[in-house]
């Protein structure tokens, strides 16, 4: 009799795990009504944005969003913009320095996170950082991150800023998130004139 309950337990446990495993969806608290989260897709930003390269207009821009690197392993999910090296990176858009971070693939790297947090701006290859430049610190659009460079795993020979945004939820880390391609937006956006 022990060993028909114990079988019975043991039988129940597994129903309930693979019911709840493939049957059931686990709302988070912050999803939308109606119980799906929302899809990041660039429609949905709500920031304005500017180019994030001094003096680059948005008709110089290249959709690299989809593009192979490191020989066909990964996705790039960014775009690149071309300049020469020591031209400003500005802040496409307000919000918080989250992390500065020296990455063998980004070289100076800066995460800009919005004040909702609900999306991180990642700015790469960066020569060189903004004088006063610290995590925790406020930026504004058009504020001064750094320079464009070629550190990291860029082409010294080709200078440019990796720029991408990930949509994230409210609790996400600086290095979580879903990309989403910036191409769209910053094709409509304002180039910032030289300084």
């Amino acid at each position: 009799m022990r060993r028909k309950t114990a079988l019975w337990l043991v039988g129940a446990a597994l129903a309930t795990t693979l019911f709840l495993r493939f049957c059931v969806e686990i709302v988070p608290p912050d999803a939308p009504e109606g119980g799906q989260p929302e899809r990041a897709s660039p429609a949905r930003h709500t920031a304005d944005l500017i180019v994030p390269v001094l003096g680059v207009s948005p008709d110089k821009l290249t959709d690299t969003f989809t593009q192979a690197r490191d020989e066909g392993e990964r996705r790039h999910d960014a775009i690149d913009i071309p300049a020469l090296s020591g031209t400003p990176v500005v802040a496409a858009a307000s919000g918080r320095v989250e992390k500065l971070f020296v990455s063998e693939q980004g070289g100076n790297t800066v995460y800009i996170r919005s004040a909702d947090r609900r999306w991180s701006y990642y700015y790469a290859h960066l020569d060189r950082y903004a004088a006063g430049l610290r995590e925790g610190r406020p930026v504004g659009q058009g504020a001064t991150l750094g320079t464009v460079g070629a550190t990291g795993n860029a082409n010294p020979s080709g200078p440019h800023l990796h720029f991408a945004i990930n949509a994230m939820n409210p609790h996400d880390r600086w290095w979580q998130g879903t990309p989403i391609n910036p191409y769209p937006l910053l094709a409509v956006a304002q180039p910032v004139a030289s300084r």
